[in-house]
């Protein structure tokens, strides 16, 4: 270990009880501390944000067991690269030596470079230690998947980036930095549970040497600008328009405006939004507000003609009124219900006389015989069979008692007292 090291190398822990946080995998019932005390090496994929540990747990897990450590980059390796570890493998298990091969980025790897590993871990040749910031029951293929145990690691805690900082600024190099508690507590949120983050921001401010005890404003000055931590088309994506939704579901302005943020910085697609919304309003909204979805059709709208950042508010505008709607699902139910019915049905042609005749035949074979025109009917309702024949006729728009849906269920009961009289 030199000075010229980045810090967070030096602060690297050396044992697996000296590792910050990931007690659900380290802790005294955690998978990677039962294996060590059994000294029964299995193959593990650590998934988890950047900045949680996932490198240092590899060399330890390796270091735990007397195993040589082998790392790689699936961004730079393939298939020749595991051959030569096999090799090396194959030559020290004679000498009674396991293999630990870290496999970093294991998601960038494709099916043939995942099917090369298979065989030599499933013969226990190599350990694999794979570490991935997506989502594995995506990246990686099943047979590999059975062959592992997937530890999920998660965002270091306030607290537990506070230790890290203790043990930054017990080095002679770093000692106490000038920061008023205020922004010490702004210092540990901006790391966004990142350790080495955290760590790269105290190697800035120890460079640039404060003559005086920065207070929050200061340190923000100081403080690079970070990047949202997103991915278009991995996890975050899928997590946080998710939690959009069902925050708009769940009638809470305030969390769908903190998610739509979340996307927006992440630099999301705000027609994606939009379209998102229109969905959430004929979804989750229906006709227990007719409004919601002209509203959101129009942001849509001026997403397209507008973009970014003018139309942003046009999304929150509309994420706030959806959230504080009336909610129903009847007419997503009841849509649901209709496409079943219609394809175990779709043999069933609709009963001729509601049917158009254009030819003369048609009209000899019955089409349109008997149909009675609504407008000439009193009240304009005749009351007619509009089903199939072998269909009972079902009821799917069940409109509940909120919002504009109460009007809806005062219509239905109406023709439906109608149709019994007619």
């Amino acid at each position: 270990m030199t000075l010229n090291e980045p810090l967070a190398a030096r602060l690297r822990p050396q044992t697996l009880a000296a590792v910050v946080g990931q007690t659900a995998v380290v802790g005294p019932q955690g998978l990677l501390t039962q294996l060590v005390a059994q000294q029964t090496p299995a193959s593990v994929i650590f998934w988890g944000p950047p900045g949680v540990g996932k490198t240092t747990l590899a060399r330890l897990y390796a270091q735990a067991f007397a195993a040589d450590f082998v790392p790689l980059s699936a961004v730079t390796a393939g298939v020749a690269e595991i051959r030569a570890a096999v090799k090396a493998a194959e030559s020290v298990q004679g000498l009674g030596c396991r293999t630990v091969l870290f496999l970093d980025e294991i998601h960038r790897f494709n099916k043939a470079q995942q099917d090369a590993l298979l065989p030599h871990v499933e013969s226990g040749l190599l350990v694999l230690v794979g570490a991935t910031t997506e989502n594995p029951s995506f990246s990686l293929n099943n047979a590999l998947l059975s062959r592992t145990h997937v530890l999920v690691l998660s965002s270091l805690s306030e607290a537990e980036l506070a230790q890290i900082l203790q043990r930054a600024e017990a080095l002679p190099e770093v000692g106490p930095l000038p920061l008023q508690p205020d922004a010490r507590t702004t210092l540990l949120q901006a790391a966004h549970g990142d350790g080495r983050s955290l760590l790269n921001l105290v190697e800035l401010l120890v460079s640039l040497q404060p003559q005086a005890a920065l207070d929050t404003a200061a340190l923000q000055a100081l403080l690079p600008g970070r990047v949202a931590l997103y991915d278009r088309a991995g996890d975050w994506h899928y997590d946080l328009i998710s939690a959009l939704h069902k925050s708009v579901r769940g009638s809470d302005p305030d969390a769908a405006l903190y998610y739509l943020a979340r996307m927006l910085q992440g630099g999301e697609d705000g027609v994606y939004l939009a379209r998102g919304l229109v969905r959430m309003a004929v979804e989750d909204i229906g006709l227990a507000d007719p409004t919601a979805l002209p509203l959101a059709q129009a942001a849509l709208q001026a997403y397209e003609k507008i973009g970014s950042p003018e139309a942003d508010l046009a999304l929150a505008e509309v994420v706030v009124f959806l959230a504080l709607a009336p909610k129903s699902n009847a007419l997503y139910t009841a849509w649901k219900a209709a496409q079943q019915l219609a394809t175990r049905t779709a043999e069933l042609p609709p009963p001729a006389h509601i049917t158009n005749a254009p030819t003369k035949l048609m009209a000899e074979l019955g089409h349109g015989a008997g149909y009675q025109y609504d407008h000439d009917a009193p009240e304009a309702f005749s009351g007619q069979d509009y089903w199939p024949t072998g269909i009972t006729r079902p009821t799917f728009y069940q409109p509940v008692e909120r919002g504009f849906e109460r009007e809806m269920a005062k219509r239905m009961a109406y023709f439906a007292k109608l149709r019994t009289t007619r």
